[in-house]
């Protein structure tokens, strides 16, 4: 064979060889990626599968969740519930209970405190008898507060002379003395308060049923009285704790009523002292005054005091008489000079005389006792001794 053509002959078995080799590997290539992608597809097949909550993992899982997202709630709660001065308005609203005093609050208006300009507490004619029952308004706020009550004989079941006050500002019980006079009558929405937060508008028979409305008076300690003068809650609350949740939500009751508006800082201290008592019922309470001759445990008695006037008046026209020989003598006592006296200081005491109670409040003599500068009948319109009470 010639050596061309062997050449030529190895050449092509070379070729073919090299055919079948690249066949050979190219055919364990694909054979090996096929083994892979099975592999793949089996481990997304397992990882699908691990991928499944178990119940277990249901089990074990949800409470931590729970967990979490209950403690912000939690911590909201407990803001909430606690008060706090920031919170807003609106939150505040929607969290009182109807029926309550907070929810009540929420009814009256804020506004700031309106000047004083015209006011003069004579406007609300304290004292009248604005219920047409005959008697003073300060001795039907003692029939109504007093226990074991002595009414003075002759005054048609009015007149308190004696009893016993269970004081709700100061938590004690202690005896009526009216002289020195112990007891007060409170406004328990100040009347210079009512009129800085809206009483400035009123009428002349809406100033005069707030002066005299039982629901804003209470019977209660002089002292703490003038101790309280015209404050708000901001500015004073009554020394007994256990009587603070009623007080507010009294004076809230106050202000609805006759639509008056809170100032902020008001608002705020109500808000504290409710917040002790979150529930504090909105106040309902009956208030109206007893009737004539009514009250805890009545009885009827002459006024010690006056009695001891007339028999010393009694004596000292005796002696007059015996002195003179005659009733009707031209000296001092004689009617003519008596009227002129009384006319000229309107039956008061001394050289001192005060038009009003405003007059002698602001003199710093109220209230005037029979008998002290100042004293005149005029200042003592149930005629039990003491003007401007």
């Amino acid at each position: 064979m010639p050596f061309f053509v062997f050449l030529n002959h190895a050449t092509k078995r070379l070729r073919a060889g090299l055919i079948f080799a690249f066949i050979a590997v190219l055919s364990l290539a694909l054979l090996s990626a096929c083994a892979e992608g099975g592999d793949v597809e089996a481990g997304a097949d397992e990882a699908s599968r691990s991928s499944e909550p178990s119940p277990a993992g249901d089990a074990t899982t949800a409470p931590a969740a729970q967990s979490e997202t209950a403690e912000p709630g939690q911590n909201s709660q407990d803001s909430s519930g606690g008060g706090r001065a920031e919170e807003t308005e609106q939150g505040r609203a929607g969290g009182s209970t109807p029926g309550t005093a907070l929810a009540m609050l929420e009814e009256l208006e804020v506004k700031g405190r309106a000047p004083k300009t015209g006011y003069d507490a004579d406007l609300f004619t304290w004292r009248s008898d604005a219920d047409r029952n005959g008697c003073d308004t300060r001795n039907d706020v003692l029939r109504r507060d007093l226990r074991d009550i002595t009414l003075k004989a002759g005054t048609k079941g009015c007149v308190v002379i004696a009893g016993d006050l269970s004081d709700e500002y100061k938590g004690e019980t202690y005896a009526f003395d009216r002289d020195p006079n112990n007891i007060d009558i409170d406004h328990i929405i100040a009347r210079s308060n009512a009129w800085q937060t809206g009483a400035a508008k009123f009428d002349e028979d809406t100033l005069r049923e707030f002066g005299n409305d039982p629901l804003n008076l209470l019977a209660v300690s002089s002292s703490l009285n003038r101790q309280k003068g015209d404050g708000d809650a901001a500015t004073w609350l009554p020394p007994a704790k256990s009587y603070r949740c009623d007080y507010v939500s009294r004076q809230i009751a106050i202000k609805h009523k006759y639509e008056l508006w809170v100032v902020k800082a008001e608002k705020s201290a109500m808000q504290r002292v409710l917040g002790t008592c979150s529930n504090q019922p909105a106040f309902t309470k009956d208030v109206a005054w007893p009737e004539p001759g009514e009250g805890d445990n009545v009885k009827t008695a002459e006024d010690a005091s006056t009695k001891k006037k007339s028999s010393s008046k009694k004596s000292s026209g005796s002696r007059k008489k015996t002195s003179s020989g005659s009733s009707s003598g031209s000296g001092s006592d004689s009617p003519g000079a008596g009227s002129k006296r009384s006319g000229s200081g309107s039956g008061s005491s001394g050289s001192v005389y005060f038009e009003n109670c405003t007059a002698a409040r602001d003199a710093g003599a109220a209230p005037v006792h029979r008998g002290d500068p100042g004293y005149a009948s005029h200042l003592d319109r149930d005629g039990d001794g003491v003007g401007c009470e």
